[in-house]
C-alpha cells in the first residue's frame, strides 16, 4: 500500500482527530460522574456508587488523553512546541487538577470520616471540572488566534497571558466542554445505579442536554457574526522548500463556517451535536438509558468534529503572524515519521479498542448499595 506525503497529512489529522473523540467519549462520562457526584449523591453509599460505576475503568480511559499528546508530539511537532510553551501555565493547571483523581479515587473511602470523604468528593469535582473547562478554553481560542510568532530559527514565540486566554467565547467554549462531559456521565449512571441515584441522573442529564443545545447554538451564532476566520489565499509550489511562513494567509468575516459551504457533507457535525443533545433529552425523559448514552456520544463527536471541520486546514491559526500559522500542510513531521505512526496506529489501535470493549462488557453490571456493603474493603 503506497501513501503519498498529502494524504498522509489528511489521515494524521484525522487519527489525532479520532484520538480526541475517544479520550471525549471514554473519560469523558467517568469525568463526568466525578463533577456529578457531590452534586447528586445525597449519602456516601450513593457517592461510593458513582465512583465504582467507573472504578475499574477510569485508568484506562484517561491513556487516551496521553495518546493523543503523544500523537501531537510526533505528528505535528510544531502545534506541540507551541501549545506546550503558549499554554505552558493552563496545562500545569490541568496537570495538578488531574493529580486529585487518582488519589482521590484510592484514599477517598480509607478513613470513615466524613469530613475526609467530602473533602476528596470535591477534590474529585476539581480534577474532574477544571481539565475539560481547560481544553475547551484552549479549543476557544484556536479560533479567536493564538499569538505567537516563528524567528529565523523557526523558534516559537508565544506574546500572550494566562489571563487573555479567558476572554469571553473561550469562556464559552470551555462551558460547553464541562457541560457536555457533565451530560455524558449523567447518561452513563443512568446505564450503571438504580432507583433514586438513577432518577437524578435522569434529571441530570435531561437539563445539562438542553444547556449543551443552547451553549453549542449560541457558539455558532457568535463564531458567524462576531468572529473573524482564516483562509490561505496562496501556497507555495509543491517542490519549493516549505515553511509555515511562506504562505498567505487573510481574516474574512464567517470564513470559519466556509468549509460547510465547500463540503457540505461537513454539516452532519454540528447537526449531529445540537440533534444528540435533543436525543439525550427526549430518552432520558422516557428512561431509555441505552439511547441517552448513545446519543450523548454522538452530541459529543458532532461537537469535536465541528471544531475540527470548521478549523481545517489550520490547527493552531497565528493572530499575531497570520501567515505563521499552523496548518495541515506544514506543520507535520516527515514523510517517514508519518509511514511508520501509520502503521503503528493501523496495528495497536485496533487491539486498545478491541480490548477496551471487552473490558466494559466484563465487568457490566448495574450498582446499588447492597453491592457497596458486600465489598465495603475492596470498592472506591
Amino acid at each position: 500500500m503506497i501513501l503519498d506525503y498529502e494524504t498522509l497529512k489528511l489521515i494524521w489529522w484525522a487519527l489525532i482527530g479520532l484520538l480526541l473523540i475517544c479520550f471525549a467519549l471514554t473519560d469523558g462520562f467517568d469525568m463526568g460522574v466525578g463533577i456529578l457526584s457531590p452534586l447528586i449523591g445525597h449519602t456516601d453509599e450513593e457517592r461510593r456508587i458513582m465512583l465504582n460505576s467507573v472504578g475499574p475503568h477510569w485508568e484506562g480511559n484517561q491513556t487516551w488523553l496521553v495518546t493523543a499528546g503523544g500523537a501531537l508530539f510526533a505528528a505535528w511537532p510544531l502545534v506541540y512546541a507551541m501549545a506546550f510553551s503558549g499554554f505552558y501555565l493552563a496545562m500545569m493547571i490541568t496537570l495538578f487538577a488531574l493529580f486529585l483523581r487518582p488519589v482521590g479515587f484510592d484514599y477517598r473511602s480509607k478513613l470513615e470520616s466524613p469530613k475526609w470523604r467530602n473533602s476528596w468528593d470535591w477534590g474529585l469535582f476539581v480534577g474532574s471540572s477544571v481539565p475539560p473547562l481547560i481544553f475547551g478554553v484552549a479549543f476557544g481560542n484556536l479560533f479567536l488566534g493564538v499569538p505567537f510568532h516563528f524567528d529565523d530559527f523557526m523558534r516559537p514565540y508565544y506574546t500572550g497571558s494566562f489571563v487573555a486566554l479567558l476572554n469571553p467565547f473561550s469562556l464559552l467554549a470551555g462551558i460547553i466542554s464541562v457541560t457536555m462531559f457533565t451530560m455524558h456521565g449523567a447518561t452513563w449512571l443512568q446505564l450503571r445505579t438504580v432507583d433514586g441515584l438513577e432518577f437524578r441522573a435522569r434529571n441530570a442529564a435531561k437539563y445539562t442536554a438542553l444547556a449543551l443545545f443552547t451553549l453549542f447554538a449560541l457558539a455558532g451564532v457568535s463564531l458567524y457574526l462576531y468572529i473573524d476566520g482564516y483562509v490561505i489565499t496562496a501556497m507555495p509550489d509543491a517542490g519549493e522548500s516549505f515553511s509555515p511562513d511562506i504562505k498567505q494567509v487573510s481574516m474574512q468575516a464567517g470564513a470559519w463556517l466556509t468549509n460547510y459551504q465547500t463540503w457540505p457533507w461537513m454539516m452532519i457535525a454540528p447537526i449531529s451535536g445540537l440533534v444528540g443533545a435533543l436525543l439525550v433529552y427526549l430518552f432520558s425523559s422516557i428512561s431509555r438509558p441505552v439511547l441517552a448514552f448513545i446519543a450523548s456520544s454522538t452530541s459529543i463527536t458532532g461537537i469535536i468534529l465541528t471544531a475540527g471541520f470548521s478549523l481545517f486546514p489550520f490547527i493552531m491559526p497565528s493572530s499575531e503572524a497570520i501567515n505563521s500559522s499552523l496548518t495541515v500542510w506544514d506543520a507535520t513531521s516527515s514523510l517517514l515519521t508519518l509511514k511508520i505512526m501509520f502503521w503503528v496506529a493501523v496495528i495497536f489501535v485496533p487491539i486498545i479498542l478491541c480490548y477496551s470493549f471487552w473490558t466494559y462488557r466484563k465487568m457490566w453490571q448495574r450498582l446499588d448499595t447492597q453491592f457497596i456493603r458486600n465489598n465495603e474493603h475492596t470498592t472506591y
